[in-house]
């Protein structure tokens, strides 16, 4: 399937009425090496095919409880100009799974998810909700946390359980996120996060915390 790029007109700012253009990108926030244990993506495919994607340019590497594979698939993603690899984590945290973004170092541990979430914003990382609703969530837990955004569209989650995220990022007034959560090769890249922002770290943390995204899919694989 192929799918045309956003792509949006000229706006003038209110304080100085000068155009300036605003970027979309498209960015899976949940995505496994092999670094994970459970997992058998290879660095090196996970950057070719994310080379050759027309419309996904940007991946979070969430592997679990290490920034390993984020290290490896980062480094072979600097010979390409118009891709982005995501710091990040999935920490098994006591209570559930969390996800952290702009991450550089693991927290501290035991990890407590409330720790794990003070630690996440002492560096100014993002907090998400991983599928709260699926084994290893959070669950309803979830709703009395400090957290940036929730996992609302998860690539192996049922439907049930990803409305059930919806609901809960709706009645905690958070941001909905989506990540195809791909372990294994042929995992199709089926979901993406629209963020307004351009390939920048910083900029795609700001608008995810300000709410600048959207959880979005397609009916089948996007074949690239």
């Amino acid at each position: 399937m192929t799918m045309s790029k956003t792509v949006f007109k000229p706006v003038r700012t209110s304080s100085s009425h000068q155009k300036s253009r605003m970027n979309m990108i498209r960015a899976d926030l949940h995505f496994h090496t092999c670094y994970s244990p459970d997992a058998t993506n290879s660095p090196k495919n996970i950057v070719e095919k994310l080379n050759k994607h027309p419309t996904v340019k940007a991946m979070a590497i969430t592997d679990h409880n290490t920034l390993e594979g984020y290290r490896k698939t980062a480094e072979l993603a600097k010979a390409y100009s118009d891709i982005l690899i995501i710091p990040g984590v999935e920490i098994s945290a006591e209570e559930g799974e969390i996800i952290l973004l702009g991450i550089r170092q693991l927290p501290p541990e035991p990890w407590v998810v409330r720790n794990v979430i003070a630690y996440s914003k002492a560096v100014n990382a993002v907090t998400i909700a991983a599928h709260p609703y699926r084994g290893y969530g959070l669950g309803d837990f979830a709703a009395k946390l400090d957290l940036d955004a929730i996992e609302t569209l998860n690539g192996i989650t049922s439907p049930h359980q990803n409305k059930k995220a919806e609901e809960l990022a709706r009645v905690r007034g958070l941001p909905g996120v989506a990540g195809s959560d791909s372990h294994f090769y042929y995992d199709p890249w089926n979901v993406y996060t629209e963020i307004q922002a351009s390939l920048d770290v910083d900029e795609i943390l700001a608008a995810i915390t300000k709410g600048n995204v959207r959880a979005s899919l397609t009916e089948k694989s996007i074949d690239f």
